[in-house]
């Protein structure tokens, strides 16, 4: 098996729509999302991107 990671930068407000046109556009099948998880001021969490791993078939 093959698998390739996609890293997807993102704006939680307002990629949705964008999100899902990639997911839908994937070749393979998609085994993991990890988002990357950072703390900014005041300590509010926000996601900066998404690692996206398609297995390839």
């Amino acid at each position: 098996m093959k698998y390739r990671v996609h890293r997807f930068n993102l704006k939680m407000t307002g990629d949705q729509s964008t999100l899902e046109q990639f997911l839908n556009g994937l070749e393979g099948e998609v085994i993991a999302i990890v988002p990357n998880v950072t703390i900014k001021v005041m300590w509010v969490p926000q996601v900066d991107f998404l690692l996206i791993v398609e297995k390839l078939g």
